[in-house]
């Protein structure tokens, strides 16, 4: 079972960028597609981003244009570059294989917007 750990969140102002990062366990991260997944403050988890084994990504509306999803397989790596990051992207960011693996969440990493 593969397991996440996610990084690079934090305080930033409307109109401000993040890159987050997320760090795979184990040798079979190439193999999963990713997605990465946001919480915001009472809100259900939702899909914002993911990644096939062959690049292939998808994005949902509120993020398109915005986000970019990547991965970096010898690392066992993926990234969400946050650009024009907007209030309602305030949330916890996590990432997980696409579809996700109940048992791999991790324990995020928070994005705030605010000025």
């Amino acid at each position: 079972q593969v397991q996440f750990v996610e990084s690079g969140g934090g305080l930033v102002q409307p109109g401000g960028s993040l890159r987050l990062s997320c760090a795979a366990s184990g040798s079979m991260f190439r193999i999963y597609a990713m997605g990465w997944y946001r919480q915001g403050p009472g809100k259900q988890r939702e899909l914002v981003a993911s990644i096939t084994t062959s690049g292939s990504t998808y994005y949902a509306d509120s993020v398109k244009g915005r986000f970019t999803i990547s991965r970096e397989n010898a690392k066992n790596t993926v990234y969400l570059q946050i650009n024009s990051l907007k209030p309602e992207d305030t949330a916890v960011y996590y990432c997980n294989t696409y579809p996700y693996y109940e048992g791999s969440w991790g324990q995020g990493t928070q994005v705030t917007v605010s000025s």
